[in-house]
């Protein structure tokens, strides 16, 4: 058996997020028959920058818009293809967006539920700490961004 390929993917995608009350609230997507919690994310196509796939993938897969107000950071992982044997490296660069439009829909094939959830719940329900980093790094721009707009 010849050695695995290895194979480097981008993706971009972000934490979308809007107030309900004092309440702040993230779009959450679930795959592999809704018991897979994470955040809108997806391959970077040749001609885009992150930012522009970060808006289109999170629009693709929740129906929502937004404005990219922070960066989030990147994070990395590596996975196995085994019909093509290759290890995948996979780098997924965040944004922070604040949506400006858009209702909920989950009419991606890639997708079986999308919700809105407090920003505090949502770290019990993602399935990835990777995740989990994030939306922590979110909640604190986020919490900045008030105290700043406040002052």
């Amino acid at each position: 058996m010849k050695p695995a390929a290895i194979r480097y993917l981008r993706s971009a995608g972000g934490v979308i997020w809007k107030k309900s009350g004092a309440v702040v609230e993230i779009a959450l997507i679930a795959t592999r028959n809704g018991s897979v919690w994470t955040l809108p994310k997806g391959i970077i196509d040749r001609d885009e920058s992150p930012e522009m796939a970060a808006m289109r993938e999170i629009r693709e897969e929740t129906g929502l818009s937004g404005r990219i107000i922070d960066v989030l950071g990147e994070k990395s992982y590596w996975f196995f293809l085994k019909d093509e044997n290759a290890k995948c490296k996979k780098t997924v660069q965040y944004f922070l967006l604040e949506h400006t439009e858009g209702e909920l829909s989950d009419s991606s094939p890639e997708i079986d539920e999308v919700k809105w959830v407090p920003i505090d719940r949502a770290v019990q329900l993602l399935a990835y700490r990777s995740d989990c980093d994030i939306v922590s790094a979110a909640k604190e721009k986020i919490e900045t961004n008030d105290k700043d707009s406040s002052s």
